[in-house]
């Protein structure tokens, strides 16, 4: 059976969700999914607005995939949860388009939810793998 490593990463908040923050088996990363709240005072509120915390979310998971060794040229997978879908999936993905580099865009997932953990707009998610 291949060994998986739980990253539990210096410097980075705890999860919300009893989780690491980080999966790796076999070459690939799973990163538990990023919410909009500031990974540097994470009691804070999350900000106003699907777009705000889209930027927040995406900068979070760039933060935990650097930390890794990773950039978003190596994510192979996103999930995107939205609690109000047709509210805002048009403007999540004004922020999406602006963050994720166009030639390097991964597969990707988007859904509409009941809720989410602190109220969130939305939380993503992705899988790496190493090149």
């Amino acid at each position: 059976m291949p060994k998986v490593l739980h990253h539990y990463l210096a410097g980075f908040p705890k999860s919300i969700s009893p989780s690491c923050h980080a999966a790796e088996v076999n070459g690939f990363v799973y990163l538990t999914g990023q919410l909009g709240r500031d990974l540097d005072n994470p009691e804070a509120p999350l900000p106003d607005g699907i777009k705000a915390q889209t930027e927040v979310a995406l900068r979070n998971m760039s933060r935990v995939l650097a930390a890794l060794d990773l950039d978003f040229s190596n994510v192979v997978s996103m999930r995107v949860y939205l609690s109000d879908f047709e509210r805002d999936y048009d403007d999540m993905n004004v922020v999406y388009g602006r963050l994720v580099p166009e030639n390097t865009r991964p597969a990707r997932t988007c859904v509409g939810v009941t809720a989410m953990a602190r109220g969130a707009l939305i939380e993503i998610d992705c899988v790496a793998a190493r090149a």
